[in-house]
Parts: structure tokens; C-alpha cells; sequence
């Protein structure tokens, strides 16, 4: 377990548009690129094996885009190797960070010194949710998949802790970059849970008025 006085004051990121990773969620990721094969060997050499996901911004033109500025570190908690090479691995979210400066180098993928202040809750126990009315949210969620085609195990779903339901829905669900974005700074459960429903409801109407046309 990586603990608050081992977070590192620099690390490798990955800018993954549309991934999000959380505190103490898992997310899995096929990495085949050159230069984030070599990330992942860097890592396993750390004894922190921590990579930060971020949100690139969207600008015009090619070459490195510029970084939000809060992403989510995991710890690479999984690790295998296919026949031609590529890594399966899984990184469970440690601590949200803010970035304070993009580290130039001889590395081929992006690093960041980062602060990890303000986001101790984080690091502290799982969170609940006292303002999740679970009927209704069941009831936009289920309109919401089927608006999207999406297909879930409910009693799992429904059986599942406050923190791993919302957390889980926020990663999975196909929101927009800037909307994941959003997701992850939002400063408790709580507040996720209101963005994640502002979306769904925001999404629904969007489908309405084009079912409407």
C-alpha cells in the first residue's frame, strides 16, 4: 500500500482522452504504444509503481497537447504480457494530484511534478453518500442505458456500496471528455453523484429533442 508520505513529487502521466480513474477504483488498460510500453517498465521499477491519468486538452493543431490540471494516480496493481509484446495491466486509483509543471527529459512518454494537497479525503476511507435516493437514481440510470444501448448485471449493480456505484458508473458511463473531466474534480461523493445525474438528465433531454425532430 502506498501511503500519503510515499506519493512522489514527480511522475510519469499518461493523457488517455475519455479515461478517468478515481480513488480506490480499478481501471483496466491495453498499452501497445512504444513509448507507454517503456512507461510501464519504468514503472514496475518504482517502488511507488504509481502512473497518473490525465485529460489532454483539446486544442487545434498536432503535436503534444497541453494537460488539465487535476488528474488521478493509480498504483499498477496487475500486470501480463501478450505473445507480440503488448501489457494488460490494472490500476487502482491512490490520490487525486494537481499538476505544477510538465518535466522535460529523455523519457518518450510526458512526466509531471505534481502536489497531492488538498485531496486527502482520497487517501482516507471509503466515502458514502447519505443524499443518494437509490429508487430514483435506478430509474434514470435504467432510462439512461437504454437511451445508450448499455447493458449492466442490476442486482450487482443495485447490491453494490455507494462510493463503487457511483465511482464505477462515472468511469464506465460514455460521457465527453470535459464531462469525465468534471466527474473527477468534483470534491466528494456526494457532488459526484449530483454531476453524474446533471449528465444523464442533460443526456436524456438531448435524446428527447432528437427524437423529436
Amino acid at each position: 500500500m502506498t501511503r500519503f508520505t510515499d506519493l512522489p513529487d514527480t511522475i510519469p502521466v499518461f493523457p488517455l482522452p475519455g479515461a478517468l480513474l478515481l480513488p480506490r477504483a480499478r481501471l483496466p488498460l491495453h498499452i501497445f504504444e512504444p513509448r507507454y510500453l517503456a512507461m510501464i517498465e519504468d514503472c514496475l521499477k518504482t517502488p511507488e509503481r504509481l502512473i497518473g491519468m490525465i485529460q489532454p486538452r483539446e486544442t487545434p493543431g498536432n503535436g503534444a497537447k497541453p494537460l488539465h490540471s487535476i488528474g488521478c494516480a493509480g498504483r499498477l496493481t496487475a500486470f501480463s504480457e501478450t505473445e507480440d509484446g503488448r501489457y494488460m495491466i490494472t490500476l487502482t486509483g491512490v490520490s487525486r494530484f494537481r499538476v505544477r509543471q510538465e518535466v522535460t527529459g529523455f523519457t518518450p512518454y510526458r512526466r509531471t511534478e505534481v502536489t497531492w494537497d488538498g485531496f486527502d479525503r482520497d487517501r482516507g476511507d471509503e466515502e458514502s453518500d447519505k443524499g443518494l435516493q437509490r429508487e430514483q437514481f435506478f430509474a434514470l440510470l435504467k432510462r439512461f442505458f437504454a437511451m445508450h444501448q448499455l447493458s449492466t448485471d442490476w442486482d450487482s449493480l443495485k447490491g453494490a456500496e455507494d462510493e463503487l456505484l457511483i465511482n464505477s458508473l462515472s468511469m464506465l458511463c460514455p460521457f465527453e471528455p470535459d464531462d469525465k473531466q468534471a466527474l473527477l474534480e468534483a470534491p466528494s461523493l456526494a457532488t459526484r453523484r449530483e454531476t453524474l445525474v446533471t449528465l444523464m438528465e442533460f443526456s436524456l433531454r438531448g435524446g428527447d429533442d432528437e427524437a423529436l425532430q
